[in-house]
């Protein structure tokens, strides 16, 4: 389910998602791993299947964005796991794609790196405090629920 979700969400955002400049609404989703570790093995999946489908940049892309998506899910499971402030889940889902893609992607696309981290971690930025958000609004519907039932 995650990894279709984030496919479809790919798919109806590719306009903006690729490229120097991107806002890749579907690393919103990198934020659930936030409630299970099971979830960052499809984050890296995830990314995978849409830089197959949709990118265009070929092996390395792919590769990239597989090992982007499960570190970035596992940093993401690691606040929840040791504790750390909530919004520190914020952090991985901006740099990590917005240092490691343009290590591939400035030689890829002929871009200098630093600009590329600049434009990567400014469009990350939408998807990361959106994620947290989301985050927000599930533990306190589920956590509430779960108070309800007991």
């Amino acid at each position: 389910m995650y990894i279709a979700m984030y496919i479809v969400i790919m798919a109806l955002t590719q306009s903006f998602a690729f490229g120097q400049y991107q806002i890749r609404i579907a690393t919103t989703l990198y934020a659930l791993a936030y409630f299970n570790p099971f979830l960052i093995i499809p984050a890296g999946l995830a990314n995978l299947m849409s830089n197959l489908f949709f990118g265009g940049l070929g092996i390395i892309d792919m590769l990239g964005g597989t090992l982007v998506g499960i570190i970035t899910a596992s940093l993401v499971y690691a606040v929840r796991k040791y504790n750390l402030p909530k919004w520190c889940l914020i952090l991985p889902i901006i740099f990590v794609p917005g240092i490691v893609v343009p290590i591939y992607l400035s030689q890829l696309l002929a871009i200098p790196f630093l600009p590329l981290v600049v434009s990567l971690c400014i469009g990350q930025s939408v998807p990361a405090f959106v994620g947290y958000f989301l985050v927000q609004a599930l533990e306190k519907r589920f956590y509430k629920s779960a108070l309800l039932k007991s």
